[in-house]
């Protein structure tokens, strides 16, 4: 059985016939009202249909109604979480950062943190004297620059042909 909706539209479009068009309007509380209705949405009808504009690709438009229309009447469909889609989402993402820099952080304090240096290195050596030998290289000079606090010194030979294995260090 239709309903009322489907009468009305039927009867707007003058398709109703017979003991259904008699039912129907008797069923309506205020005829006069009804036909004015009738006329109104048929008058627009007629402007609606002088004022369309020829579509190019009316199989298109057809598609696309069609596909509106489809997905109107799909029933109702919780949208997917945003943040459960894909592999990273933005949950995995902050964990991996908030993980990333505290691995960072104890790396730093781990590797970086202020250790009192000790006294002397095993790898500092003292140069307490040196000597040029006048007889191997007459006009040889030694230099030597030493910064304690950076526990460098340097030794700054000119001239020398050779060191002797004897001023060697380890």
């Amino acid at each position: 059985m239709k309903t009322f909706e489907e009468k009305w539209t039927a009867w707007v479009d003058d398709q109703l016939t017979g003991r259904e068009l008699e039912e129907f309007l008797a069923s309506l509380p205020d005829r006069a009202a009804a036909e004015a209705e009738k006329q109104s949405a048929k008058q627009l009808g007629s402007f609606l249909r002088k004022q369309a504009v020829a579509l190019s690709n009316a199989d298109f438009f057809n598609h696309q109604l069609r596909e509106r229309l489809d997905r109107e009447r799909a029933p109702a469909r919780r949208e997917p979480d945003v943040v459960r889609t894909g592999w990273w989402t933005i949950r995995r993402l902050l964990w991996g950062s908030a993980t990333s820099l505290a691995v960072f952080a104890l790396c730093t304090f781990v590797v970086l943190r202020e250790k009192t240096p000790p006294s002397q290195s095993q790898y500092l050596t003292e140069i307490l004297t040196y000597r040029v030998d006048p007889t191997v290289s007459p006009n040889a000079t030694i230099s030597m620059f030493q910064k304690k606090e950076d526990h460098v010194t340097v030794l700054w030979v000119e001239g020398l042909q050779s060191l002797p294995a004897e001023y060697a260090t380890k």
